[in-house]
């Protein structure tokens, strides 16, 4: 309901737009000598000023609480107002100097809203479709996770947005690989809580088991951060973990989404480590790039 009030509210502003612009245009065709009295114009002017605090109070408060179709709604009145306030320009011109803009005026500015309205419509439409995490909160959420003692990085978050208060995240944690089940349970827990509290994001956490102190482990992630390296399309190199029990090695890359062929670059690198040091078989889970 929400996104769908903020995409009517929208479609409301470039109707807003087109008509003016029909108008504004029929004026240029068919100038006509406008006559102004002191009362309307001063009404027009408490219109405008009326129009701009109430849009942008509006606005604010959409912005506070993250409500698409309050956002849209004040945008819309601000939009009244620009429209409201070229009018009152064109009558003070035509005052002062005798010459009509209005037509003109109208048509500059109904084209300005007529942009703002489509980019208004694409916005309400993104939130409903889905778009990349905002970079500052995708920061926010790694800088928290990392910061506590016994985390050695943060992965593979993924944001997702229901609506306003109402944002749900997961990530992976990598830890050390002989932490306890009840460390981590701990841990996992007060990041969570953290994270909810100061961000409003309700996050799961999962947990990467680190285990390159090893001599071997340190041979076989040293060898693949070379292969990473000598790829661009690789962003990311992450959830390295040697299986010695079962002689395999896991790890995760995040491919760039202009890449041409990711399962190929992922063929590449199992193939030069499989080359490297044939006695382990090689996992490889191809990530994609959800946020910054």
């Amino acid at each position: 309901i929400e996104y769908l009030t903020g995409m009517l509210v929208a479609v409301l502003v470039l109707f807003a737009g087109f008509s003016s612009l029909k108008e504004s245009v029929e004026k240029l065709l068919h100038p006509e000598a406008a006559s102004y009295t002191v009362i309307s114009l001063v009404i027009i002017a408490a219109g405008v000023a009326v129009k701009f605090f109430m849009g942008r109070y509006v606005k604010s408060v959409g912005q506070k609480i993250q409500s698409q179709a309050l956002i849209a709604s004040g945008a819309d009145a601000g939009f009244d107002a620009i429209l409201s306030l070229g009018t009152l320009a064109a009558a003070a011109i035509s005052l002062i100097w005798g010459l009509s803009l209005e037509g003109w005026l109208g048509a500059v500015i109904s084209l300005i809203i007529i942009k703002a309205g489509t980019e208004m419509l694409l916005e309400t439409l993104n939130s409903i479709t889905g778009t990349r995490a905002d970079p500052e909160l995708s920061q926010a959420i790694r800088e928290k996770v990392c910061s506590y003692e016994g985390v050695r990085g943060a992965y593979d978050l993924t944001v997702h947005n229901y609506g306003p208060n109402n944002t749900i995240a997961s990530i992976h944690a990598e830890v050390d690989d002989d932490m306890t089940a009840r460390q981590i349970h701990r841990l996992t827990r007060t990041i969570a809580a953290d994270v909810f509290q100061s961000l409003g994001v309700i996050l799961t956490v999962g947990i990467y088991a680190g285990n390159d102190s090893g001599e071997n482990e340190n041979r076989l992630r040293a060898k693949l951060s070379e292969i990473v390296e000598q790829i661009p399309e690789i962003l990311q190199m992450h959830g390295f973990f040697v299986d010695e029990e079962n002689r395999r090695v896991m790890f995760d890359l995040i491919i760039d989404f202009a890449a041409k062929d990711p399962s190929a670059v992922c063929r590449s690198v199992r193939e030069q480590m499989q080359a490297f040091d044939p006695s382990y078989q090689y996992d490889v889970v191809l990530d994609s790039d959800y946020s910054d």
